[in-house]
């Protein structure tokens, strides 16, 4: 039976780490600014103005973090190698990440919200789901208390979606960007929902997303009328089940905000198939950028890992898998980076490849175990 009593929001801060950085450059408001650059910390002028460095200037293979919307325009985004990217936004502002700063933000758009709505569950550093159901007052004018006490508390726009359920509000927290916000309940689904590529789904990645359109199926709307089974031969039982209640918006999961985790993963489709040696330096940066933000997620959440594993899709769409449990868990980028390059060594790399990611499991929190370093392990991608 569907619940249609709930009131769940999906709160997205708006392009939050170029956001971040543009409350300490204000200058750049407007100007396409790229988030990645390493060595690319502004410098302070005599004047007391800051030379910026440019995207065209970059040399190495890192790979983007995230952009402006002004970025954004060009075709750049995250994960895109900042040499392809250079070519698509020379004149884009190149400055560094700053995760402490990130998180600090993180923190008090979180706990302006806490202060309306308490029942809160953590989705990622820029992103949270929130049960309004029991909070008192109308939904619209809770949606903008909302967004205006995170602006107060942060000076950063969000985009909050509210339905439902969990995967409504997903979606609709996407569709008014920036500082948006959205509200649609089970009757405005065929008019604002179906018309939607099924990629807007959480959960229909790349893969599912490439089999439905060899089925002529490109919408939501189309996949909410498909045969279930025809979808049931491609799909199986489970999944296909799945993508029909998905479609009809469908979705009973609770925003859970005491719930332990039990993996926490990054991974990336690459723009292009990559080969593991002429895309070397290009995989190398990739993979580095994904063990950096896992860490973060990690130590974010206050957990540390003792299993890593890598994700690997082919040009083929074969997925393989491989895990090391180390010695002592972990949570630092490099670690995990070892870790991850042992588990690369254990997988043939012959063939392109699609899509990489690197996964952390059985978690703990720090007490659990003593923590040392694991041991040095070799290179691969790098």
């Amino acid at each position: 039976m569907v619940d249609t009593a709930r009131r769940i929001a999906h709160l997205d801060m708006d392009a939050f780490f170029a956001s971040v950085e543009l409350l300490r450059y204000p200058q750049l408001r407007g100007q396409p600014v790229v988030i990645g650059g390493r060595n690319a910390t502004p410098v302070l002028q005599a004047d007391g103005s800051y030379q910026f460095a440019r995207l065209r200037h970059y040399v190495g293979r890192g790979v983007i973090t995230t952009a402006t919307y002004e970025a954004r325009a060009f075709g750049v985004g995250s994960a895109m190698g900042m040499m392809k990217a250079a070519k698509l936004a020379p004149d884009a502002i190149l400055l560094p990440a700053n995760f402490d700063d990130y998180r600090h933000y993180s923190r008090l758009f979180k706990q302006a919200v806490a202060t309306i709505a308490p029942q809160i569950e953590d989705r990622g550093i820029d992103e949270i789901f929130i049960d309004l159901t029991e909070v008192e007052g109308e939904t619209a004018e809770l949606a903008a208390r909302i967004r205006q006490a995170v602006f107060d508390a942060t000076g950063l726009t969000c985009s909050i979606g509210i339905t439902p359920n969990k995967l409504l509000s997903k979606i609709c927290s996407d569709l008014n960007k920036p500082n948006g916000i959205t509200i649609l309940g089970f009757d405005d689904i065929p008019e604002r929902i179906w018309p939607l590529h099924v990629r807007k789904v959480n959960g229909i990645g790349p893969k599912a997303t490439a089999k439905l359109a060899s089925l002529g199926i490109e919408t939501i709307g189309q996949l909410a009328r498909a045969d279930q089974g025809m979808l049931q031969d491609y799909f199986g039982a489970h999944y296909a089940a799945w993508l029909t209640q998905a479609a009809h918006g469908i979705d009973q999961r609770v925003v859970a905000n005491r719930a332990r985790a039990k993996s926490m993963s990054r991974e990336t489709t690459f723009e292009r198939d990559l080969h593991a040696r002429q895309d070397r330096d290009t995989l190398s940066g990739i993979l580095t950028t994904l063990c950096d933000r896992l860490a973060e997620d990690l130590k974010r959440k206050g957990y540390v890992s003792r299993t890593i594993s890598i994700k690997l899709r082919y040009d083929d769409f074969q997925i393989v898998s491989r895990n090391v449990t180390v010695p002592e868990p972990v949570a630092d980028a490099a670690a995990i980076l070892q870790a991850a390059r042992e588990c690369l060594k254990r997988v043939p790399l012959q063939r392109k490849l699609r899509l990489l990611g690197v996964r952390a499991s059985t978690l703990e929190v720090p007490g659990e175990a003593a923590h040392r370093p694991p041991p040095v392990q070799g290179d691969l991608f790098a």
